[in-house]
């Protein structure tokens, strides 16, 4: 099965659909005056499909096992048509798109098997997606923007030539995908005076998003929050919180971490985890979403 850990909880939607036509009106007749022999057959059908949502990684390997939050099902008499919709919800890691069209295969053979006694022309066709939601699905536009951004390494060692950078070269990497360059790359010591002198010089030169990685933790070299804090003159401290909760579900040591985020001007500044794993779990849990800054920054912009 494909690696879903390092995804978000969100609330995800999927709208399926299909149709079964029958060959006579007779048919039609029967299912709305529920005469069929094998009983009422939008309701054994909708049954029948909601325990196919339920069942759905049961019998499609490749699928997770997932919660599902809401479900229903539809039908509709268009002539000789039903049309099945088959909507389904979960607030998760991965979409619900193969549960819906499940559903609707699982409504609609249930239909066919109970009206094949008196129909023997009825067709199934059409099953598809008709929309999806959640997810980066939904942020894919946000990364359009040209974005000027930086990402600082703050460490001694790495700044002194004892260590490789692994941190830094890891969110350059996480932002690549996002299709936002890095224009800046520096590696600075863990001192106050560095640090902040670095985070006022960025601004002032119009960069839109500058990432320091190292020093956030308990250490008493661990600086970076101290140094950026005082410069901040809006924190987001929402950014930081969905940091932490997302680390403290895969270590109990990201409680640990005193990262903060904020804009200095025009400026957003994130401190992350000095170690590979904790940048990129921290990029992982607050990106693509905190693009949305600058496409909310963009939209005033043109407002204007």
């Amino acid at each position: 099965m494909v690696n879903i850990t390092h995804k978000n909880n969100t609330l995800r939607k999927a709208i399926a659909t299909a149709i079964l036509t029958v060959s006579k009106q007779s048919t039609i007749d029967a299912i709305r005056e529920k005469k069929v022999a094998k009983g009422d057959v939008f309701e054994f059908s909708r049954a029948a499909g909601l325990l196919g949502i339920k069942k759905t990684s049961d019998l499609i390997p490749d699928c997770h096992p997932l919660p599902i939050e809401f479900a229903s099902i539809h039908h509709e008499i268009n002539g000789l048509s039903i049309i099945i919709t088959v909507e389904v919800h979960t607030i998760y890691k991965t979409g619900v798109e193969v549960e819906a069209m499940h559903g609707a295969s699982i409504t609609a053979l249930t239909m066919y098997d109970m009206l094949k006694p008196i129909d023997k022309g009825v067709e199934i066709s059409t099953i598809r997606l008709e929309s999806k939601s959640g997810g980066k699905t939904d942020l894919k536009n946000d990364s359009l923007f040209n974005i000027r951004c930086a990402v600082i390494v703050c460490s001694d060692t790495v700044s002194a030539g004892k260590n490789e950078d692994g941190s830094g070269k890891k969110i350059i990497e996480k932002l690549n995908q996002l299709n936002v360059s890095t224009e800046k790359y520096t590696i600075i010591p863990d001192e106050v005076a560095a640090i902040q002198s670095i985070a006022k010089e960025l601004s002032e030169e119009g960069f839109q998003l500058v990432l320091f990685t190292g020093g956030t933790g308990l250490s008493p070299k661990d600086l970076t929050p101290d140094a950026i804090s005082p410069l901040l003159d809006r924190e987001i401290p929402g950014v930081m919180e969905a940091a932490r909760n997302y680390g403290q579900q895969r270590t109990s040591l990201a409680m640990l971490s005193r990262g903060v985020a904020g804009f200095i001007k025009n400026t957003l500044v994130i401190t992350l985890p000095g170690s590979p794993r904790g940048a990129e779990e921290t990029m992982d849990a607050i990106f693509p979403a905190i693009l949305h800054v600058f496409k909310v920054a963009e939209g005033k912009r043109h407002e204007g």
